[in-house]
């Protein structure tokens, strides 16, 4: 292949990434002021709605993850980590783990309290969940101040996984969360600024 053909792939394919990226916000409903004053709400249930695009977000996830190397679980953050992880770990061949509120798991769990904006929240694993040095990749619907997507690294952790990375559908870059993830892969299909 010719360097001139190579470069018109590439420049093809970058076209599609975003054109991509835009059928997806289309998907995307802006709701001011919830779920309070002066937020901006990302909702994603328009795109839950449409088989269209939620295979699109799965694909575009799923080529971000092609450089990421083996994963042996997915832990998907409560509740919508739930969707987009069980679809991750299908088609990666690996299974599927819930971290999730307090109180929701049946079996013994290890807990990680973090600090929110407003209070205190936590996010809780069966403790045989994952077991050392397991490769587990992260899957949240959005990536906002970090302190959820962050519980879930230092769980994986404390029961001896390695976590290889994290994906999220959105990034609100804005608020930096990525800057409290200390892992060797970070994706977002969508980010805003």
């Amino acid at each position: 292949m010719t360097t001139k053909t190579a470069q018109t792939e590439e420049t093809n394919a970058e076209r599609d990434f975003e054109a991509a990226k835009a059928q997806l916000e289309a998907l995307i409903r802006d709701v001011p002021d919830f779920p309070s004053p002066g937020i901006l709400f990302r909702d994603i249930t328009p795109l839950l709605a449409s088989p269209e695009g939620l295979l699109l977000a799965l694909d575009l996830q799923l080529a971000a993850l092609e450089e990421i190397g083996e994963v042996e679980l997915v832990v998907g953050v409560e509740a919508r980590g739930f969707l987009f992880g069980t679809m991750i770990a299908q088609h990666l061949g690996c299974g599927f783990a819930p971290a999730r509120k307090p109180g929701k798991l049946p079996a013994k769990t290890v807990e990680i309290r973090y600090a929110l904006e407003y209070g205190e929240d936590a996010l809780q694993l069966h403790a045989d969940a994952v077991t050392p040095g397991q490769k587990v990749l992260i899957v949240d619907d959005l990536l906002a101040t970090g302190g959820t997507a962050k519980a879930a690294v230092d769980l994986v952790r404390l029961l001896g996984g390695d976590v290889v990375g994290c994906s999220f559908l959105i990034e609100l870059g804005f608020l930096n969360g990525r800057d409290k993830l200390d892992v060797p892969f970070l994706d977002a299909v969508l980010s805003y600024d």
